[in-house]
């Protein structure tokens, strides 16, 4: 590649990225006492709250907290006191709630966390009838369309994808149009089957929102069950012919692949003896990946840093870590 090639004018774009906007939905987290196998806990449950594309957002608000990008969360969510305290907690955070519709009579979506020994997450949710799942119909929609189109770069899941049933076609025609405006996009496709109607669906609509994006996050095991993928460079290799031009696939504790401009690169994950809980570690991962591209890292830095937050996010419960946990980025 030249100088003044695509991937270069590409690197300028991420150094242009003044405003980030993080699609999808966030419920009411409840984590159960005891282990995966012992009797199911509710008196001891502890709330809070989670998503995989909220706790990006969380993340990234934090690693670009004055360094003039704004980070921003859109979805949907109902006018009850949890909904309520879910915004005050974002905006605590330094994430943005503009486009954050509210739905009278409506409530967010509930999940259950029970770990085991290893820390490894068994998930229960109730979320048929979120409030986020109306995000592109409800009157505020077309004001809050018009509001991403402007976005420097825009982040949804396959959790984002999946949610959003018979207005997936609008979200990726918003994708398109905020990509033809010079937006960046950023997509890992989190398979989650409970959230599909079958393998096939969740294949179509997972490649059709790569087809649109610059960088593709993803989990190697999550790319294997979808797809088929015998190894992570598979994977990359596959994202890289549907079009997306930077790769980076996550697999646990096991070096990460990242493919870039500069070629196919593996990049090893920070060890760590004895996770509590690996909740949030790739959603942790992309933040801070994003994060250090934004600020001009280049994509094998931009993984290293990755690692070193979901290393850090891994030893502690639940998705979002104390701040002062929290490596910075140079």
């Amino acid at each position: 590649m030249t100088a003044g090639g695509p991937a270069a004018r590409r690197d300028a774009a991420w150094r242009k990225v003044s405003s980030i906007a993080s699609i999808g939905e966030c419920m009411i987290e409840l984590r159960a006492g005891g282990g995966a196998t012992s009797a199911p806990a509710f008196g001891g449950a502890v709330a809070a709250f989670g998503g995989d594309s909220l706790n990006t957002a969380v993340y990234l608000a934090r690693l670009l907290a004055d360094r003039g990008v704004a980070v921003d969360y859109a979805t949907a969510l109902g006018d009850d006191p949890w909904s309520s305290a879910m915004i005050a907690a974002w905006r605590a955070e330094g994430v943005g709630t503009g486009l954050v519709a509210t739905l009278p009579d409506r409530l967010p979506g509930l999940y259950m966390i029970r770990t085991d020994e290893r820390g490894e997450r068994a998930f229960y949710y109730w979320r048929r009838q979120a409030a986020a799942r109306d995000l592109l119909r409800q009157p505020q929609a077309g004001a809050i369309v018009e509001q991403l189109a402007r976005y420097g770069l825009l982040y949804l899941t396959g959790v984002s994808v999946a949610i959003l049933d018979d207005d997936r076609r609008r979200l990726l025609g918003l994708l398109e149009r905020a990509r033809a405006d010079g937006a960046l996009i950023a997509f890992d496709s989190n398979y989650r089957a409970r959230n599909w109607a079958g393998v096939a669906d969740a294949r179509r609509w997972t490649e059709a929102a790569a087809r649109v994006a610059h960088l593709a996050l993803s989990g190697f095991e999550d790319e294997r069950l979808l797809f088929g993928d015998a190894s992570p460079e598979a994977t990359a290799e596959r994202l890289e012919r549907l079009g997306v031009s930077e790769v980076a696939v996550r697999s646990g504790a096991e070096p990460c692949v990242v493919l870039s401009r500069d070629g196919l690169k593996r990049v090893p994950a920070e060890r760590v003896a004895a996770p509590l809980d690996t909740t949030a570690a790739g959603d942790s991962f992309n933040a801070a990946y994003i994060a250090a591209r934004v600020l001009g890292h280049g994509a094998e830095q931009a993984a290293r840093h990755g690692h070193a937050l979901a290393a850090a996010v891994i030893r502690y419960p639940g998705a979002i870590i104390p701040v002062e946990a929290m490596p910075r980025l140079p």
